[in-house]
């Protein structure tokens, strides 16, 4: 490999790249428009439920009850209904989530010591958010019956109920279990990958289509080096993004950073180098701009969203998709961000996700560099 050739050829493409403005500028303010679009737009916080109340027993006690759901910051009390029609039709215009029914005789089983049933309506086409919505509600219901339990054994003259298990939760990491510190590390994998093979995806299809390919193979440039000199232009641009993106993660949206920023770099180079490498291998594939395009995104954007662990997790997937999501190099860069970013963790941890980062990104070079060798013969 002559360094020489390769200078030059980074240097043809960097050239190109700063005079095509569109391009550029495409470039640069894609990943942070995508970055505050999907970080704003996308949480599965579940909090501030829409919720009707439905009293039919009108007594202090039920009022004490519907009071529990008032005070709780995960529901929000929209009003109160006389009859289950206008609590239906809310439900079916998607108003309201939930409804809370009290049902009469509610205080007069309660005073007695019986058990006195309530009646919650989930709108269920949701099926997550209505699973959590529900847990929330079972959970204020049966710290309310704790209490009242409590205050009957001590009206009766005896000791305060105490609960045989007193659970104390810690939650490490993210404390405060806000969406946002998990979606937005991975969304910097997602929208890398998206930009990187989008990028390079169109940069010997588009000296095909201009008829400069021809030029480029009767100089002594050999493909290795017209690969990685291509590679090395955008890894640049490349870097710029990720930078732009990691900016916005810590100071826009506050996300927490524990970890070591030099391994985050090497991680984030190494992610990088493959994704390119992915994208010069479809450019060398096909011979237009617009196939090259659209391989490009459905090899990039499909799998780094769904099969990256991004959103949906991989363990709770069937066996044979989580095979199939060991061959996509974001789902090892989500894990990597999150530990970094989360856990302040490093390579002692996160050795196994830089191997596979660093197998995906060798072999994903050589078949790009073996590709370009056919089409040069």
């Amino acid at each position: 490999m002559n360094l020489r050739r390769l200078k030059t050829v980074t240097r043809k493409e960097l050239l190109h790249i700063v005079r095509d403005v569109r391009s550029l500028t495409l470039a640069l303010a894609l990943p942070l428009v995508m970055l505050l679009l999907f970080g704003y737009a996308l949480t599965l916080d579940v909090d501030r439920i829409p919720t009707y109340i439905y009293d039919l027993d009108r007594s202090p006690e039920s009022r004490e009850l519907i009071d529990q759901f008032r005070g709780s910051t995960y529901f929000q009390i929209r009003g109160a209904v006389n009859s289950y029609k206008p609590a239906d039709l809310a439900i079916d215009k998607s108003a309201i989530l939930l409804n809370l029914v009290v049902p009469r005789d509610y205080a007069r089983h309660l005073l007695a010591g019986q058990e006195a049933d309530v009646q919650l309506l989930v709108d269920g086409s949701d099926s997550n958010t209505a699973s959590i919505a529900l847990g929330y509600a079972q959970a204020v219901i049966q710290a309310y019956a704790a209490q009242l339990r409590s205050d009957a054994q001590v009206r009766k003259g005896g000791q305060p109920l105490r609960v045989p298990v007193d659970p104390r939760i810690r939650v490490w990491y993210n404390s405060d279990l806000k969406s946002k510190n998990f979606i937005v590390p991975g969304l910097i994998a997602v929208t890398m990958m998206i930009i990187a093979s989008m990028l390079s995806s169109l940069t010997i299809a588009r000296e095909w289509e201009n008829g400069t390919m021809e030029q480029l193979l009767s100089t002594p440039v050999r493909p290795t080096e017209l690969v990685l000199g291509k590679l090395l232009a955008y890894f640049a641009l490349g870097i710029t993004d990720m930078l732009i993106c990691i900016v916005v993660g810590v100071f826009i949206f506050q996300v927490p950073f524990r970890g070591s920023v030099w391994f985050l770099f090497f991680s984030s180079c190494l992610f990088l180098f493959g994704a390119l490498s992915w994208g010069i291998f479809i450019s060398a594939s096909a011979r237009t701009q617009m196939l090259a395009f659209q391989l490009g995104m459905l090899s990039s954007f499909l799998p780094g969203y769904l099969l990256s662990g991004f959103i949906w997790s991989i363990q709770n997937m069937p066996k044979v998709i989580q095979a199939i999501s060991v061959i996509v190099p974001a789902r090892y860069f989500v894990t990597i961000l999150n530990g970094v970013f989360l856990k302040g963790v490093g390579i002692r941890v996160l050795w196994g996700e830089v191997s596979m980062l660093i197998v995906y990104a060798a072999l994903v070079f050589l078949a790009a560099s073996r590709k370009m060798r056919q089409k040069v013969a």
